[in-house]
C-alpha cells in the first residue's frame, strides 16, 4: 500500500529568548504566576528580519538535511500559519522560491491545529497519487498579533517553525507511514479564541483574544475524543503508543488529556516550558526536539494532536 512515510524533521527559532522574568518587567505578571498556570518558563520572539517565511525556510532546510532529500525532489509544500508574511502570496510560495522547489505550494489556516490540517492534506494528496514528496510546515510569528498589555494572552505565546518531509512509498501493512488522521471543526465557538481584525472586516491585523477557562474545558474533551477516534480507526490501544506529541498550549491541558486516556505523562513530549505556545509550529517543534534527543526512534508509534481557535482540532497516528 502507498503511505506517506516520515523521512525527516527540522525546526527553527528566533534568536531572542525571553524568560518570564524579562516579561515581568514589561507586563504585570511574575515567573511564579506564569509557571503555575501554564508551565511556561521561556519563549522566543522574532526580531528584525525574522518572519514566518524566514523561520519556515530555515526549518524546511533543516528537515531536508535530516531526511537526506534534496529540494528538487519536493513537489508539494503545505504551510500552516495564522501569521503569514502577507495576505498574499502564500508564505509557502516564498519558501518554495527560497529553496528552489517545484510543484504546488499553499498555506493552510487552522491556527494551533494547522499543522495537523496541513499534514492530513499532504498525506491525502500523496496517497491519491497527485504528489510524491512533501514539505509540511508549521510556522508562526504570533508575537506580532499579541496585545502586550493583556497578561492573560501575551505570556502564553512564542514564535518558531517546524517542518516534516514525507514521501509516498509502497510499504507493507505493518510498515512505516501515516496510519490515520482525523480532523474536526466547530465554528460555534469562534468567539472563545480569535483575532479581532482582518482584511475583510477591520482592514487591520488585529490582536489575539481568548476566554481561557472555556478553551481549556473544550480542549480536554475534544482532544481526548479525537485521540480515541484515531485509536479505534487503527485498532491500536493507548498502551501501544510510544510517544504523544501534542500541541504545546498549556501544561495543565497536556496533563489532563493524558489522564483522560490513561497515558503516563512520561510518554508525552513536553516543550511548552521552553517554547511556550507557538500555535501551528508547536507540534513539529516538539517532534524535532524528541527526535534529536533520541526519544523518538524508527519503529515507534507516535500520536500527534492539537486544538486551536475556530475551534479546530485533530490527531494523526504515525509509525516512524
Amino acid at each position: 500500500m502507498i503511505r506517506s512515510v516520515f523521512k525527516g524533521v527540522g525546526s527553527a527559532l528566533p534568536k531572542r529568548a525571553v524568560s518570564n522574568e524579562e516579561l515581568a518587567q514589561r507586563v504585570d505578571t511574575s515567573d511564579e504566576w506564569i509557571r503555575e498556570r501554564t508551565g511556561i518558563g521561556n519563549r522566543y520572539i522574532a526580531g528584525e528580519g525574522e518572519t514566518t517565511g524566514t523561520l519556515a525556510t530555515e526549518a524546511a532546510r533543516a528537515a531536508l538535511e535530516n531526511a537526506g532529500i534534496t529540494a528538487d525532489e519536493v513537489d508539494l509544500i503545505v504551510l500552516a500559519t495564522a501569521t503569514p508574511d502577507s495576505t498574499f502570496p502564500a508564505t509557502a510560495t516564498k519558501v518554495q522560491s527560497a529553496l528552489g522547489c517545484k510543484g504546488a505550494a499553499f498555506d493552510v489556516a487552522a491556527v494551533c491545529s494547522g499543522f495537523l490540517y496541513a499534514l492530513g492534506t499532504a498525506d491525502s494528496m500523496i496517497r491519491g497519487g497527485m504528489f510524491k514528496c512533501a514539505l509540511v510546515i508549521g510556522a508562526e510569528t504570533f508575537s506580532r498579533i499579541l496585545d502586550w498589555e493583556d497578561r492573560t494572552t501575551c505570556v502564553l505565546f512564542g514564535d518558531g517553525a517546524g517542518a516534516f518531509v514525507i514521501r509516498g512509498e509502497d510499504v507493507p501493512e505493518d510498515g512505516p507511514g501515516i496510519l490515520a488522521t482525523r480532523l474536526h471543526a466547530d465554528g460555534n465557538h469562534g468567539d472563545l479564541l480569535f483575532v479581532d481584525g482582518g482584511p475583510s472586516t477591520t482592514g487591520t491585523v488585529g490582536k489575539v483574544r481568548m476566554k481561557g477557562r472555556e478553551v481549556f474545558r473544550h480542549a480536554v474533551v475534544n482532544l481526548a475524543s479525537v485521540l480515541e477516534e484515531v485509536l479505534e480507526e487503527t485498532g491500536v490501544s493507548a498502551s501501544d503508543i510510544d510517544w504523544v506529541v501534542p500541541h504545546q498550549a498549556n501544561l495543565r491541558i497536556l496533563d489532563a488529556t493524558a489522564r483522560k486516556l490513561g497515558l503516563p505523562i512520561e510518554k508525552v513530549v513536553v516543550t511548552v516550558d521552553r517554547h511556550a505556545n507557538t500555535s501551528a509550529a508547536s507540534v513539529p517543534l516538539a517532534f524535532d526536539t524528541a527526535v534529536r534527543d533520541g526519544r523518538i526512534k524508527p519503529g515507534d508509534l507516535v500520536m500527534l494532536e492539537a486544538m486551536g481557535g475556530g475551534f479546530t482540532w485533530g490527531a494523526s497516528l504515525m509509525r516512524i
